[in-house]
């Protein structure tokens, strides 16, 4: 089928339900960390407890991706029903986030909070496939970039406008603070209505032969596609993996280790373990109330100045956008300078004594950011069996789930004793594990999905 080229607002409204989607990931982000520490997690602890944001994707996504090429409803369309049902289960879930009582009730809370969130997300890459023609492709993706660097910076201000509002930022001992409860409950609710919008002024194609699509459908089994996608996956995906696998190592590290390595090494300001206090004793309690309110103080930072690399992604792709209007790009080199520059962003966090230097970290971030939320996608959209897009899509994000686990299971504890047994480690070894997924992009060598111009 024909695809008829769209205009600017009607990828802006087949996107906009990424504003929601972000603002999930940016408070599961850039808060989850600070939750756990608040309820009592150590430091050496967290990326093990962030082990439930990967796994979930590793398994609801190709399910998800199959199933979403597999169903068509008359009123709702293909991807549609997932997206409505994602931000239903997220929206709850992120209400409910900061309440949790205990550690592993928190934890549990995240295994949902992901798979839910990846349930929406998922067909939001593919819905970009089937809308669009190739050459509006990149387009797309780039779109979606601009709304998810609008939604990281309002999502991870929110604690601290919440504060600037006059919400305390302090509370009792193993309790979240109620800045943290109402930005998540905020949160939820931008969610659902995001969401919707898109549900309700995007139309999706329906299948070409209806009765064809419903014959191969009852054909079709989970495993065995699955099997066959892998068999089928084509190489250009397959180097794309590798960048991946180096890319989303890094943005794991910042987003599990961000907060306790920056509020300790720039703001001198860790998280106090109630372990260490006799808090019987009302000197002792007095002191950990103290820690604990400078801690508060300086995550509410961390999470600000975290939400600059979601604004810095979205100056990225709007200078893309215009960019690609005019002239053909190439996507190989682009991603790779990005990539470095984002590596060097992290690596200068070492030398940083004055928290405002955070933001021009932070800004370099960003650019590898919005580069990786839109480059990888557009050269794979353009390898990939169209009728399998959902399913291609989600055995992709083996390649972004894949890394964070083994971060996770101590891939970063171990390996970033290389850089040295102090608190901003983690960051150095974030910036090398970029650096090396920039150089990575060697690999790419074919020209359809290296070069293209967005029209």
């Amino acid at each position: 089928m024909e695809k008829r080229k769209l205009s600017f607002w009607e990828i802006w409204n087949m996107s906009f339900g990424f504003l929601g989607i972000q603002f999930g990931f940016a408070l599961q982000g850039g808060f989850m960390s600070r939750i756990f520490q608040t309820l009592g997690a150590e430091k050496d602890a967290i990326p093990l407890l962030w082990i439930a944001a990967p796994l979930t994707g590793l398994i609801v996504q190709p399910i998800i991706g199959y199933l979403s090429d597999n169903t068509w409803h008359s009123r709702l369309g293909r991807r549609k029903p997932y997206f409505l049902l994602g931000a239903i289960l997220s929206s709850i879930t992120l209400f409910f986030v900061p309440y949790s009582p205990a550690l592993w009730i928190a934890a549990g809370f995240l295994w949902i909070l992901d798979a839910s969130i990846n349930i929406s997300m998922e067909p939001f890459r593919a819905l970009v496939a089937d809308k669009l023609p190739d050459s509006q492709r990149s387009y797309g993706f780039v779109m979606q970039t601009l709304i998810i660097g609008i939604g990281t910076w309002i999502a991870s201000n929110l604690p601290w406008l919440m504060t600037t509002l006059g919400i305390s930022n302090e509370a009792a001992p193993g309790i979240i603070p109620m800045s943290v409860k109402i930005a998540f409950a905020i949160g939820g609710f931008v969610f659902l209505v995001s969401i919707l919008y898109t549900i309700f002024t995007t139309k999706e194609y329906p299948p070409e032969d209806l009765e064809e699509f419903k014959k191969e459908k009852e054909d079709s089994r989970f495993i065995k596609d699955l099997f066959v996608s892998i068999k089928e996956m084509p190489s250009t995906m397959k180097k794309l993996g590798i960048i991946q696998f180096f890319s989303w190592f890094a943005f794991f590290t910042m987003w599990s280790l961000a907060t306790p390595s920056l509020t300790e090494h720039v703001f001198k300001a860790p998280a106090p373990i109630e372990k260490n206090y006799n808090l019987e004793d009302s000197s002792q309690l007095a002191q950990f109330n103290e820690a604990g309110a400078k801690y508060q103080t300086a995550a509410d930072s961390v999470g600000s100045a975290m939400g600059i690399y979601g604004l810095s992604s979205m100056g990225f792709a709007l200078l893309l956008t215009f960019y690609t209007s005019r002239f053909r790009i190439n996507r190989k080199y682009i991603h790779m300078f990005s990539l470095i520059l984002g590596g060097i962003g992290f690596i200068i966090m070492k030398y940083i004594e004055n928290p405002f230097y955070l933001n021009i970290s932070f800004i370099l971030i960003g650019i590898s950011w919005g580069s990786i939320l839109s480059m990888p996608y557009a050269m794979l959209s353009s390898s990939v069996n169209e009728k399998k897009m959902g399913m291609m899509m989600g055995l992709f994000n083996m390649f972004i789930v894949i890394p964070q686990i083994i971060a996770a299971l101590g891939g970063i504890n171990y390996v970033s004793k290389i850089f040295g047994n102090t608190a901003i480690a983690p960051m150095t070894l974030a910036g090398a594990s970029l650096i090396l997924a920039g150089l990575c992009n060697f690999l790419i060598t074919e020209k359809k999905a290296i070069s293209f111009q967005i029209e």
